[in-house]
């Protein structure tokens, strides 16, 4: 046997069946067929014999016939099906000499489905899916009927309901539809400027006419701005000063109704102490007046005190400095720019702000612990009245600072305190007593700590008897800091002439305490 053949047996001994030679060898007329091989085939792998091990494991045992044992259970037989019956066989069986499906009875069938031949059509005998003896063959892919495209504007959806697609809409319609609205459009304009021309006019005065009123009034609550300004506007008064041609305006707040006491800014009436031909008058919310005579005035704080002789004046609340916070609602009440009565409101914008004043064409060198406000103050409301939520007195306005001039900015006033101290020292004696230390300082910081640097000692001063020098800087007044030379005036006018205070100052890059005792103003 040729080592390439392989063996007929199956390996276990059976003979497999043989397929002749000649149904591979070229044919005989040498056409077709396989080319020969241009290199030789190499030689199939032959399958070792199994080794006795194997044969054991693996092979069939000499008693058993077959692919399985003989004692495995056999599946029942499928029950056969009955015959069909005698008329469905004489309905669908095929007659002698047929095959395929057999006719309809009665013939052939028309051209079209009936209800007698609900099966069948002409070419019936052509259809390759009603014969069972047509061949099968290859074809192309499935094709699927695509949903018919509903051609036009109108369509129907799924759920049976018309719509109107206007992306069918044609050019023409589209176009007629808008020449239609521009027509609309025309003639209804058209009939509107007919008809307002053609009307006739409605008489231009109608005599008797009354127009509508509301029922109820507006509530006011106290505490409101209105309830304020309606309580404290006839305590507060316009301060007119003339001098020959010229003239300026402030305001003044009543503290002592019964004797006629009114007290202002010393830069609003200084220009006119003393003046021979000067006038100062004080003209009421009820647009009376009065001649005001000068009581006193005190330049270190900027108060004046005024009197008139008009009896029945109503006295203004004043109230309590310690009662004032930052955030506090507060009224404005003057006459700014010589508008008698006029009312501002705004919020207590910060405390003890440390302000100089210095009047133009005024005595005032005065430096003021303020209150600041950011209530629109204007020149002319100098005097003037800042009242909180209550209705009291908090502050008298005296200055400003704004870019312009004007309101766009803040304000401040002469805390309450401050008011009541210096006013009964004017109405009393004609004058006020301030402490003085006897230093002329300014402000200068070291980049970390700031201070009040001393420029001038006054010989004979209290700062001269505490042996406070020139270049001196006080950074401290009795513990607390001092940051400028407002703070250090504000710090020595919180006391009294003749108290002893503790200054800390630095001196040749080291500090320093030393005691002074303060001298009258």
């Amino acid at each position: 046997m040729d080592p390439r053949t392989p063996d007929p047996s199956g390996g276990d001994g059976r003979p497999e069946p043989t397929v002749p030679d000649e149904a591979f060898a070229r044919p005989r007329d040498g056409v077709g067929g396989f080319d020969p091989p241009s290199r030789p085939q190499p030689e199939p792998a032959r399958t070792p014999a199994p080794s006795p091990a194997q044969q054991a494991a693996f092979g069939r045992p000499a008693a058993v016939q077959g692919g399985f044992a003989g004692d495995r259970p056999v599946p029942p037989a499928r029950p056969l099906p009955p015959p069909p019956p005698e008329a469905v066989l004489r309905a669908f069986a095929p007659g002698a000499g047929q095959r395929g499906l057999q006719e309809p009875p009665g013939g052939r069938p028309g051209r079209r489905r009936t209800a007698t031949g609900p099966w069948w059509k002409a070419d019936a005998r052509s259809d390759p899916w009603r014969d069972p003896h047509a061949p099968a063959g290859l074809t192309g892919p499935a094709v699927f009927d695509e949903p018919e495209q509903q051609a036009g504007p109108v369509v129907v959806d799924a759920k049976g309901r018309r719509r109107l697609r206007l992306a069918d809409l044609s050019i023409r319609l589209s176009v007629l539809a808008l020449l239609a609205v521009l027509l609309t459009g025309l003639v209804g304009g058209a009939a509107g400027y007919w008809l307002t021309r053609t009307a006739d006019e409605s008489p231009l005065l109608a005599p008797g006419t009354q127009l509508s009123q509301t029922e109820e009034g507006t509530a006011r609550e106290p505490g409101s701005v209105s309830d304020i300004a309606s309580r404290i506007t006839p305590a507060v008064v316009s301060v007119e000063v003339r001098i020959g041609e010229a003239g300026a305006t402030g305001s003044g707040v009543v503290v002592d109704g019964e004797n006629g006491y009114i007290v202002t800014n010393n830069h609003v009436i200084s220009g006119a102490d003393g003046v021979e031909g000067a006038e100062i008058r004080a003209v009421f919310s009820d647009g009376s007046g009065s001649a005001a005579r000068i009581v006193g005035r005190d330049p270190a704080s900027d108060l004046a005190v005024l009197k008139v002789e008009k009896p029945g004046l109503l006295t203004a609340a004043l109230g309590s400095s310690g009662d004032v916070v930052v955030g506090d609602p507060v009224v404005a009440i003057g006459s700014p720019l010589g508008l008698a009565s006029t009312v501002t409101s705004g919020i207590v914008s910060a405390l003890d702000r440390p302000v100089r004043l210095a009047g133009e064409g005024s005595d005032t060198n005065a430096v003021i612990s303020a209150v600041q406000t950011d209530a629109p103050i204007n020149p002319g409301n100098s005097g003037g009245a800042l009242v909180n939520g209550a209705g009291e007195v908090i502050g008298i306005n005296t200055a400003i600072a704004s870019v312009g001039g004007g309101s766009v900015g803040l304000g401040f006033a002469i805390p309450v305190d401050t008011v009541r101290d210096i006013s009964e020292q004017l109405i009393g004696t004609g004058r006020a007593v301030h402490a003085s230390l006897g230093v002329s300082a300014r402000s200068v910081t070291d980049g970390t700590r700031d201070g009040a640097l001393v420029v001038n000692v006054e010989p004979g001063s209290a700062a001269a008897d505490a042996g406070i020098r020139e270049q001196d800087v006080v950074i401290a007044v009795d513990g607390e800091p001092v940051g400028s030379s407002e703070e250090l005036v504000v710090a020595v006018d919180s006391h009294e002439p003749g108290e002893t205070i503790g200054l800390e100052v630095v001196r040749g890059g080291s500090s320093t305490t030393v005691e002074a005792t303060l001298d009258e103003a």
